[in-house]
């Protein structure tokens, strides 16, 4: 195992721990503005209709897709630079 692959495996890790939580805090902050309400829906919420439960989880994906990839790609590229390495 290559030493840029032994670093990144626990970096790798707290990133992708970091990036759903931010991702998280994203689609809230998200929601508030495009659902105008506190709290997005979920598929189990018998007072939304199905349209509303839809955007919501197709929002929630996009923006939990999006951050996870730009941390994710953040940390391979930042160990590369560290290390001189791409890590797999």
């Amino acid at each position: 195992m290559k030493a840029a692959e032994i670093v990144y495996k626990p970096v790798g890790f707290a990133l992708g721990l970091t990036g759903g939580l931010l991702a998280g805090a994203v689609f809230k902050q998200v929601w508030k503005v495009a659902g105008g309400q506190g709290e997005a829906p979920g598929p189990t919420d018998r007072d939304r209709g199905w349209v509303e439960i839809l955007v919501a989880a197709a929002l929630h994906g996009a923006v939990f897709s999006t951050v996870r990839a730009a941390v994710g790609r953040g940390g391979a590229v930042t160990v590369h630079r560290l290390t001189g390495t791409w890590p797999d």
